[in-house]
């Protein structure tokens, strides 16, 4: 049961985060009208969102000890950092290659008229976003808030310890 509220909680607030993150992009597209610096700052602020969210409510690590807060922080940072090259890379390669121009006819076709339909790259950053997503929750559960191993501890009264 437990595992299966982890996943819950990992969607909710992955759409949460993918929610920061596309917010942003499209305010930081608006202001600057840059592919590549829109989609770097839009990911610093939906990774900063990320980790607070997945260590308080997702993985549920409760440890404020220096030591595992710089473990924690340095791995989640390192993970989100690769899958963040990627999405860096691939969205506005893709975008060059024109991924996102058969979803704007879509979008033209459908008479959808929300400014957002039409924002250079969001297409291909939905599409690198899939990926991404189950990327980071692997690296997270496997890495980053990686629950350790149970000491066994002595029996009070035998001395041994139960297996």
């Amino acid at each position: 049961m437990k595992n299966k509220k982890e996943i819950i909680m990992y969607i909710v607030f992955g759409v949460l985060t993918t929610l920061v993150s596309w917010g942003t992009y499209i305010i930081f597209e608006k202001i600057f009208g840059s592919v590549f610096w829109s989609n770097l700052l839009s990911w610093i602020c939906a990774v900063s969102f990320a980790y607070i969210t997945n260590k308080l409510w997702v993985f549920e690590s409760k440890s404020r000890e220096v030591k595992t807060l710089i473990k924690e922080i340095s791995t989640f940072l390192a993970s989100r950092g690769l899958t963040g090259v990627l999405e860096i890379v691939l969205v506005p390669l893709l975008a060059k290659w024109g991924f996102d121009n058969p979803f704007f006819s879509l979008a033209k076709t459908l008479k959808l008229g929300a400014d957002v339909f039409y924002t250079d790259g969001i297409y291909s950053k939905i599409s690198v976003a899939v990926f991404v997503v189950i990327l980071n929750y692997v690296f997270s559960k496997l890495i980053v808030f990686k629950k350790g191993a149970v000491k066994k501890q002595p029996n009070r009264k035998t001395g041994f310890t139960e297996k």
